[in-house]
This record gives structure tokens, C-alpha cells and sequence, in this order.
């Protein structure tokens, strides 16, 4: 049951990365620091946080004294938001098969997965990264 929700590499990318930019009250900070605090690649992060900047999540400006900001306070940012900026629209449940070999209506384990779907859907839509920001410590940035 440990692989029930799968967030993707870079969605994890995403949120992490936007909490410790939550928890800086000023100033930016550099895709090199995330990255380091992350134990991540630096290209890898930088790919994922040009996603947040095409939808106006962060700030980036290049070159000395450059970075990454949050372009609106984190109170006003949801883990929904962060989620389908990297991903995509989150959609609907699906079936668990790789194609659908019932007509649906009386689903195996459909019950489940609908309210799976649903909770983890309200949990990133109710959630800020204020929320997310003060619930973790990092060893260092």
C-alpha cells in the first residue's frame, strides 16, 4: 500500500522548493541553494521551477542577486495550484487497469479510489503553502 498516492518527482520538486521559498520572508533565493537543500539536481530543478514561473507562482531573475520569489504571498497559494502547474489538471479517478475491462457500476475497489481521489483533490485544494511551510524543518540552506 506504501505506492496508493504517487506525487510525482517533480511535483515533489515543486512543492518542496515553493515551501522554502514561503519560509523566506525576503530576498530570493538561488536554484543553486534549493537544489543543494534538496539534494536535487540543479538542472532538473531549474526545469521544474520554469513551470511555476509560466504560471506566475514564483519570480525568477537571472544573474547576481538572482533567484527565485514567491509572486504572492503563500497564505494565497494552494498545493492544488503547485500540483497542476506541473502536472497538469488533476482529472478524475480512473480505473486501476491499464483499460477498463468492466462497464464501471460495480467497480472492485471504485469506491476507493473516488474517495481517495476526492480527499487527496480537497486536502491540495484546501491547503496553502503557508500550511505546507511550517510543517517540515530542513537540515540546511
Amino acid at each position: 500500500m506504501a505506492n496508493l498516492l504517487r506525487i510525482s518527482e517533480p511535483v515533489s520538486l515543486a512543492l518542496h522548493a515553493a515551501a522554502l521559498l514561503a519560509r523566506r520572508k525576503e530576498g530570493r533565493i538561488a536554484n543553486h541553494q534549493i537544489a543543494g537543500a534538496l539534494a536535487v539536481s540543479e538542472h532538473h530543478l531549474a526545469k521544474v521551477m520554469q513551470q511555476l514561473a509560466k504560471v506566475a507562482l514564483v519570480d525568477s531573475t537571472r544573474g547576481p542577486g538572482g533567484g527565485f520569489q514567491l509572486k504572492r504571498p503563500a497564505s494565497q497559494i494552494t498545493l492544488l495550484e503547485i500540483y497542476e502547474a506541473v502536472e497538469g489538471p488533476l482529472g478524475t479517478a480512473e480505473c486501476l487497469l491499464p483499460r477498463q475491462v468492466c462497464d464501471g457500476t460495480q467497480c472492485m475497489v471504485g469506491e476507493l479510489v473516488h474517495s481517495v481521489h476526492q480527499h487527496v483533490r480537497e486536502y491540495l485544494a484546501r491547503t496553502t503553502l503557508a500550511d505546507l511551510a511550517g510543517r517540515f524543518t530542513l537540515v540546511s540552506l
